[in-house]
């Protein structure tokens, strides 16, 4: 078996260019990460699902709506992504869904920060490896590291809230994401376990 170094990859993984399968040489062991680059996969359909990309911005504000449309009332992110005076999340966001007006609430309501956008300034989800990259580099997650992550995916307030999103000011349900939370922890911890692999690409 012909084993070649990736540069585009991170240190330690090396792909096999006889069978086209990514494996790694950590710890003098050699083990596919194909099953936790396939866990990435389902955590990035979470991730770039409208529930969480509206506040994965790339932009100066929040997005609403599964077609992510500019929030109403031109709110902005402001300095710590909480709006600004007199436009703050607070104003409006409280700690609960408002079902009967159709406003969204859930803890310490705010935008996930720049370095955490998911989408291009064209409004396009970034690529897999894109997100895979910002997830895991701990200059921009709070350094998480991969335990980290688990927990945050599987605890934060906000990230759980979107198998929680309440109604629309139709009084019709928002879309959840396409995996349970159940089913997206569980990839998480998998991908985890695999090492956080990010997929090769821009």
């Amino acid at each position: 078996m012909q084993v070649r170094p990736v540069g585009l990859l991170m240190a330690g993984f090396f792909l096999d260019f006889t069978g086209g399968i990514l494996i790694s040489r950590a710890h003098g062991q050699v083990r596919s990460i194909a099953p936790g680059l396939a866990a990435w996969e389902q955590v990035y359909s979470v991730l770039t699902h409208p529930r969480c990309i509206n506040c994965h911005t790339a932009t100066d504000y929040p997005q609403q709506g599964d077609s992510r449309q500019r929030h109403f009332a031109n709110v902005v992110r402001g300095p710590e992504g909480k709006g600004v005076p007199g436009l703050n999340c607070a104003g409006c966001h409280q700690e609960a869904n408002a079902d009967s007006t159709g406003v969204p609430g859930g803890h310490d309501w705010h935008l996930a920060p720049l370095s955490m956008k998911w989408q291009d300034l064209n409004d396009k989800p970034l690529s897999s490896a894109a997100v895979c990259r910002a997830v895991t580099a701990r200059s921009k997650n709070h350094n998480l590291d991969g335990p980290g992550l688990l927990k945050h995916h599987e605890e934060e307030a906000l990230v759980r809230w979107a198998w929680q999103p309440g109604r629309r000011t139709d009084g019709t349900m928002r879309t959840l994401p396409p995996l349970t939370h159940e089913e997206f922890v569980a990839a998480t911890r998998r991908w985890v376990e695999a090492g956080t692999p990010c997929p090769p690409g821009r």
